[in-house]
């Protein structure tokens, strides 16, 4: 055996075998959690799509950086049940964040963070990770997530008779009454209207809100803008984006305001749905694990007051930027009003009463 050089090989592979296990023993597994910011331009939402190369996801560059730095093992990129892998939250196509969650088991290897952002691009960062108990789930554990949406004010000019386009800007009266209308969505509402493929009498359909409002305007180079921003316990697919499209159809004076109402009701309603391109996810929380755990001597709460700083200089280096640069080029919100008038607004209230009468 020695002489073909079996032996010598198997003792090598044997050698190397041992080396990855003193590894292994020296970093064990942990369940983790790692605060995530990125910008979506350009990614079909954060959710991997194993199989489907052609449609790039936030978690493929991020299991790829884990497996890269040595976090985890290269066959647990593929199945990522291995590593127990939970997201908070699965953000649409060209949506960002800023404060994304994924749990995890991972090895602790030295300098965890920094060798996991040398194998991400710049506008995908992990800006703060924490241990968390054995059976920890980002979704299952988390009690409410905020949004923000970033949009030019003139997105709210009059349809008939306010300037259209970026010389507009918000006036008072019109930012009461777009904070009024944001308002009406709070507590639970049978939100069917607001996603698809979800019948008016899916129990899933019923959502909480907690608040949602819209900030003082500021001027970006030379375009006004403004943040809405959105708490609420669990949201659907396309959800946020057709809460603040209805918001917009209104105030522009394409719908009346009972159409809110009415898109509560069993029936079918035409909401419009706004670009993807303002949605961020800012924050998830987590309430009740921290009362919990937070303060058992082990764990720590999942409070990220440390890392406000980092979120921020992100956001204002890569999320709105992004925002603004894509809106010029593209114009996104501009191209997008354009539809509005193509929505039937109150055709399916009709439509209901003579089906009403030709069932009878």
């Amino acid at each position: 055996p020695e002489e073909n050089g079996h032996q010598n090989k198997r003792l090598k592979s044997d050698a190397d075998e041992e080396d990855i296990e003193d590894q292994n023993k020296k970093s064990p597994k942990r369940k983790i959690v790692l605060l995530m910011a990125y910008s979506g331009k350009g990614y079909h939402g954060m959710q991997r799509n194993v199989g489907s190369s052609q449609f790039k996801t936030i978690e493929d560059d991020l299991v790829s950086a884990l497996v890269q730095s040595g976090c985890i093992p290269e066959n647990h990129g593929e199945d990522m049940k291995k590593m127990s892998f939970q997201r908070c939250a699965r953000t649409d196509k060209g949506v960002s964040a800023a404060g994304q969650i994924v749990s995890l088991k991972v090895r602790l290897i030295d300098d965890i963070l920094e060798k996991i952002n040398n194998h991400l691009p710049s506008h995908i960062r992990i800006l703060g990770l924490k241990r968390v108990t054995g059976g920890f789930n980002s979704k299952n554990k988390c009690d409410a997530r905020t949004y923000s949406y970033m949009l030019p004010t003139f997105a709210f000019a009059h349809k008939d008779h306010d300037v259209q386009e970026e010389l507009y800007r918000l006036d008072r009266e019109t930012l009461g009454r777009v904070n009024k209308l944001l308002a009406c969505y709070r507590g639970t509402h049978n939100f069917h209207n607001f996603t698809s493929q979800k019948g008016p009498r899916d129990p899933s359909a019923k959502r909480y809100i907690m608040e949602m409002y819209c900030g003082e305007p500021f001027v970006r180079e030379n375009m006004e803008f403004a943040v809405i921003k959105v708490k609420g316990q669990s949201f659907m697919m396309h959800q946020i984006r057709k809460m603040i499209g209805l918001v917009i159809a209104i105030v522009k004076g394409y719908a009346a305001e009972s159409i809110m109402e009415r898109s509560w009701g069993e029936e079918k309603v035409d909401v419009p749905k706004a670009p993807g391109l303002g949605l961020v996810l800012e924050k998830v929380h987590f309430e009740k694990y921290n009362r919990r755990f937070g303060n058992d001597g082990l764990h720590e709460p999942l409070e990220w007051t440390e890392e406000e700083e980092k979120i921020a200089v992100f956001k204002e280096q890569y999320i709105y930027p992004t925002i603004i640069n894509t809106e010029r080029e593209e114009k996104s919100m501009a191209n997008w009003l354009n539809t509005l008038p193509i929505h039937d607004f109150n055709s399916s209230a009709v439509e209901m009463q003579t089906n009403n009468k030709n069932s009878k």
